[in-house]
This record gives structure tokens, sequence and C-alpha cells, in this order.
């Protein structure tokens, strides 16, 4: 049978199932799982088409994309801000729930580091 194009692949499941024959059945067919011919069955009703949707979110669309300029500010202001410090501020200044793991990214992102505890509990483990 030899290795078929992946589009080809998308475009045979459908027809089968548009031909009558049920998702279990194409999906024993094709030996592909019965979510891939749901999915690709979804993707044609919605889009009118097999083609690949786009994976992830594209990079620097997120939340936090305005705030860039604000949270660099407020690193160089008090380098010794939190995580969790940074998202309750974000909250207060903005009013915007984020999550720590995505201001940890737009840290990274932006080259700069945080503290990881508070000073208090620092001096405690010291």
């Amino acid at each position: 049978m030899g290795k078929s194009h992946p589009m080809a692949l998308r475009e045979r499941v459908v027809a089968l199932v548009e031909e009558g024959h049920s998702h279990r059945a194409a999906a024993a067919q094709f030996r592909v799982s019965v979510k891939f011919v749901n999915d690709m069955v979804i993707l044609k009703r919605e889009t009118g088409a097999l083609e690949p949707r786009r994976q992830g979110n594209g990079g620097g669309h997120g939340k936090l994309a305005g705030l860039r300029d604000w949270i660099a500010t407020r690193m160089m202001a008090k380098p010794d801000l939190t995580l969790d410090d940074l998202v309750l501020e974000i909250a207060g200044a903005h009013e915007m729930t984020v999550h720590r793991v995505s201001v940890w990214r737009t840290l990274h992102s932006l080259g700069l580091t945080h503290k990881k505890r508070p000073a208090s509990r620092r001096a405690k483990a010291a």
C-alpha cells in the first residue's frame, strides 16, 4: 500500500463516513482512532475543508502581551518581586487574573529574573 499523503487519508476517512459508514467502521478500515475520524468529520463540518488547524497561540498574543512594558518597569523598580507578588499586582492594577506560569513566561521572554521566595521565608531557611 505504501505511505500515503496525510491529506489523502483525511479525505478518504471523511468520504467513507459521508457514504454512510460508521465512524468506528472508518477507523477500523484506515487503522486510525475513532477520535481521529470524529475530529475529521467535525473539521469538515465546521470549516468545509480538512486542512490541519494551526497549533499553539502564535506567540506574543496572550493576555500579558499588552503588559510586557509594565511588567519590565515593575521588575526594574522592584527586582525582589516574586511571581506571586506580580500576579497580585497585575490583578490589582489591571483587574486581570493570570496564572503565575504566564507571568514566568513573560519574564523569561523579557530576559528578566525573579525572586523564588519572599525574604521572610529565605531568612528562616538560612
